[in-house]
């Protein structure tokens, strides 16, 4: 008997073994991207998971952790601190269809190698889970957008303020 098999009949525990389950999942990234260990993201995000980054002067897409991997990588080379904060998280579930979408609000809290500035980060990101036929939740498709970001030094106010994209979770594929 696979462990989807063994999820309860009752909705309200199921949800909330499915909500434990997708808060460890979003706590693993944190942890793997604080780390920098690129190679565990194949253990969290489905290989044709999509992902879309809006920095707001650019949008990229990737196919797959190896890639999105890589990316994140090369851009961290500039700090020599880098920590990935989970700020709050609102999650969707539908236990039984093993799917579920959430925003997630975060912060990246870093150190300039080159000048020892600290600068910020904040954004959300827009994701879309799937448990597999074994019970075990994956990233299927992540959308991130920056809101918020430390200007460069004399640059008047501390950040620069975007607008907050807003996708329903309903509406979050």
């Amino acid at each position: 008997m696979s462990s989807a098999d063994q999820i309860s009949p009752d909705p309200v525990i199921a949800e909330t073994v499915a909500y434990i389950a997708l808060r460890r999942l979003q706590n693993r990234y944190a942890d793997i991207v604080t780390r920098r260990a690129w190679p565990e993201l194949h253990d969290i995000m489905r290989p044709d998971c999509t992902i879309t980054v809006d920095l707001l002067d650019r949008s990229l897409d990737f196919d797959g952790p190896g890639p999105i991997g890589e990316f994140i990588g090369t851009q961290l080379e500039q700090f020599d601190f880098f920590e990935f904060v989970i700020l709050n998280t609102v999650i969707d579930i539908d236990a039984t269809a093993g799917t579920a979408s959430a925003r997630m609000y975060m912060q990246e809290a870093r150190q300039n190698a080159d000048d020892g500035r600290r600068s910020d980060t904040y954004g959300v990101y827009h994701d879309r889970f799937e448990r597999d036929g074994d019970g075990r939740w994956w990233f299927a498709r992540r959308r991130y957008r920056s809101y918020a970001r430390t200007n460069p030094e004399g640059g008047g106010a501390d950040l620069t303020v975007f607008d907050l994209p807003d996708i329903p979770l309903s509406e979050i594929d």
